[in-house]
């Protein structure tokens, strides 16, 4: 069988095509618009500012937290074996910060060994212990208990309670 050429079809010339629509006369800008697009603007930039600034506390608290030389500084620890990519690490991380934040005038520190880096790693190992673990530091940098596995912030309030009372310098 043959091939038979196809014929192309022509382009319409710029003459042959539609005129474009008219375009509406623009309005002025009122009173109204202009407050409401003032609260709109100021709105959008407090957000911003705002969002900056818990970010950057975020940040300044994660750095703070992940400080594991702080361990022995006179204030009892409690050390979270973490692996970010885990998400009963992340779970656990979240109850533990709750506990933790439910003290009253209890003075303890919150920590994370993140096993992604080499100082992380290190403390892991010296007390061979792996992910999803707490351990608990008196203020001297001993280690006193250690929690493994998943857990929620009521059971350990009493647990990080009675290790912050214990290991408090007076």
């Amino acid at each position: 069988m043959k091939r038979q050429r196809h014929k192309l079809k022509s382009k319409k010339k710029p003459s042959d095509a539609a005129p474009a629509p008219a375009q509406p006369a623009k309005r002025p800008i009122g009173r109204r618009d202009f407050l409401g697009n003032t609260l709109i603007y100021t709105l959008g930039i407090g957000a911003v500012a705002g969002g900056g600034w818990y970010f950057g506390n975020m940040i300044s608290a994660s750095a703070r937290e992940t400080d594991l030389s702080t361990i022995g500084n006179g204030i009892p620890a409690i050390v979270q074996i973490h692996d970010p990519s885990c998400p009963t690490c992340t779970a656990l991380q979240r109850e533990a910060r709750e506990a933790v934040c439910s003290l009253d005038d209890e003075k303890v520190q919150f920590l994370v060994a993140n096993l992604n880096t080499e100082e992380g790693r290190r403390l892991a190992t010296r007390h061979r212990v792996g992910k999803i673990t707490l351990l608990l530091f008196d203020g001297e940098g001993n280690m006193r208990n250690v929690l493994a596995g998943p857990n929620s912030a009521e059971n350990l309030k009493p647990v990080f309670a009675s290790h912050a009372a214990r290991y408090a310098q007076k």
